[in-house]
């Protein structure tokens, strides 16, 4: 069977419930994409709010003070949000890819000589039974080892042990990193165990069921982590083989549906780092191969974008308070009408005195739209 590029990106979209917003509980949601990508607070509200019908603020910030949403480092290293259930045995699975952080300078210079089984006891020992926050805790790192830093000694802690980051990290209302963030250890935090060895093919399905089909590859870009080819070859027979237009095998699971590559796809504005983006080795099905090139030049692909027919055609901001809306290139005047009113939707659920700022040419320069909006 093979795939073309148009029914990949169809098939994505549906699976990852940015055809027609559903009425799927926040929680729900979140289980069936895995996780939700939270490097700053307000990017995992607006991931829920395009994908969502009638979601409300309240309605995240509810299940993470219940503890039922955790937000730790884990796919590729960087922050998201998951269900806790599913934190225990993602974290494992991808801790080689978090603790690969350990050969960079920044930290390798820190802990020579140190013993690192020792550094992850002490921190374990310092941080059991308390939250505290990280410079609370490089305090106490630096008193049980004087003369080094603190700070980054408890951040080899926290790669060593899955630690879960407080409320207040992840409380609507910031556009860029949160100025403090304290941590627990996440089993005291959530009250589950953390798995003891890791779960590829549990990983595997998971991944399938929200971003399939897919490559090995795309699985592993997506995950941050490697030696999945074994894996998944050993896994063959239980999933269902595919080919995209250049030939390339895609895996996906035997009963997931392929969607029709004429289905109409509505204008879809996504946070930053949103997985639908950044889910895929050869990110093609959503995004032109020369416009991911020119942002991640600048950003690392960290730009919050917007959809017009199921493809990345432009960037959006919020700067102070205007919503910049900048498409790469002049859009037809319907598309173009779809666009600002789907702004208009996004600059009521922000909330403010937001004006709409529309950049009909494409002009609006790189720089001005990268990460981390203000």
């Amino acid at each position: 069977m093979m795939i073309s590029l148009r029914g990949l990106n169809r098939t994505l979209l549906t699976r990852q419930l940015l055809v027609d917003r559903v009425p799927m509980a926040p929680f729900e949601t979140i289980r069936h994409l895995v996780a939700v990508q939270g490097q700053e607070p307000n990017w995992p509200y607006i991931g829920l709010w395009t994908r969502l019908t009638d979601f409300r603020h309240d309605d995240l910030a509810v299940l993470i003070h219940e503890r039922k949403v955790v937000r730790s480092t884990m796919l590729r290293r960087t922050v998201h949000l998951a269900h806790a259930d599913d934190f225990t045995w993602i974290r494992p699975t991808v801790a080689p890819i978090v603790r690969a952080a350990f050969s960079s300078p920044f930290y390798a210079d820190e802990t020579k000589g140190l013993d690192l089984d020792e550094v992850h006891q002490v921190g374990r020992e310092l941080l059991a039974g308390r939250t505290l926050t990280r410079r609370e805790y490089g305090r106490l790192m630096a008193e049980r080892y004087p003369g080094r830093n603190g700070g980054r000694l408890a951040s080899v802690a926290e790669l060593m042990s899955a630690m879960v980051h407080g409320p207040e990290a992840a409380a609507w209302g910031r556009w860029g990193s949160p100025p403090s963030v304290s941590v627990t250890l996440a089993e005291e935090w959530s009250g589950l165990p953390m798995a003891t060895a890791p779960e590829p093919e549990r990983l595997v399905l998971r991944y399938l069921a929200a971003f399939g089909p897919a490559s090995v590859m795309d699985v592993q870009t997506w995950a941050g982590i490697t030696r999945l080819r074994a894996v998944m070859a050993g896994m063959r027979d239980e999933l269902r083989v595919v080919r995209d237009e250049e030939g390339r095998e895609l895996y996906d699971l035997p009963d997931a549906p392929i969607a029709d590559p004429d289905r109409p796809v509505p204008v879809r504005f996504l946070p930053a780092f949103d997985n639908a983006l950044l889910g895929h080795k050869d990110r093609r099905r959503v995004i032109d191969e020369e416009d991911r090139r020119r942002y991640a030049k600048v950003a690392s692909g960290g730009v919050p974008m917007f959809l017009v027919d199921g493809f990345v055609q432009g960037v959006w901001t919020v700067r102070k308070s205007t919503l910049t809306v900048a498409p790469f290139r002049p859009l037809p005047d319907e598309d173009a009408e779809a666009v600002l009113a789907e702004a208009e939707r996004l600059r009521t659920f922000i909330g403010g005195e937001l004006t709409i700022d529309f950049v009909e040419d494409g002009s609006a320069p790189i720089n001005n739209l990268q990460a981390g909006s203000r």
